[in-house]
């Protein structure tokens, strides 16, 4: 099995990533699973070569991998992999502020997307799958250590559960592909900027 986690990437990996034809590609590699190319293409329709080249460049800054043992000849099949970035960092720095932007954007677009897929699609869905299923969010007031807290133990569950369906085989039965979004932040506690700090009363 191949060992599994998520990565954290640095500035020019974020660069590498802002980009719209690269954020498409791994959006539908995290939607769909496995696919090559020539397949991504069509969806996109943008030509095969165009996006064997942003699949490359993907690759490089290691956000998507071969599929071990599929693919024939020069056929290549690729796979989303998993990362983290420090999103307040980079938009704070003048360098990367506009890649972390276009990011984030694109995130909290593909957010709302699924969600309202899932309100479409569970009307006839089985039974069994909604019931498994869940769309919830809440309000409490936590410490920051609590805050911390919650973050590194459920980052710690979403791994485990990556680890566990990295290497299923894309048609094994009773499988379907999951949307797991997760979103932990205060509200509140800004602070003034530097210049309203220093000016007198």
């Amino acid at each position: 099995m191949t060992d599994y986690k998520t990565r954290s990437i640095d500035a020019a990996a974020l660069k590498g990533l802002a980009h719209p034809s690269r954020l498409r590609l791994l959006e539908l590699l995290e939607q769909h699973g496995e696919a090559t190319a020539t397949q991504l293409a069509a969806l996109t329709g943008e030509n095969t070569g165009a996006t064997s080249y942003h699949l490359r460049q993907l690759e490089k800054y290691g956000f998507i991998e071969d599929v071990p043992g599929r693919g024939r000849g020069k056929e290549r099949w690729w796979r989303a992999g998993s990362f983290s970035m420090d999103g307040d960092r980079f938009r704070r720095d003048p360098d990367t502020a506009q890649a972390a932007e276009m990011v984030l954007a694109q995130v909290v677009r593909q957010r709302e997307a699924d969600l309202t897929r899932w309100l479409e699609e569970s009307r006839t869905t089985p039974r069994p799958w909604t019931e498994a299923s869940v769309a919830s969010s809440g309000r409490m007031r936590l410490t920051l250590q609590e805050l911390a807290d919650l973050v590194g133990e459920v980052s710690a569950v979403l791994d485990a559960y990556r680890r566990r369906a990295r290497d299923r085989p894309a048609d094994t039965p009773d499988t379907a592909h999951v949307a797991v979004n997760f979103d932990a932040f205060p509200f509140g506690v800004s602070e003034p900027d530097a210049g309203e700090a220093d000016r007198p009363e």
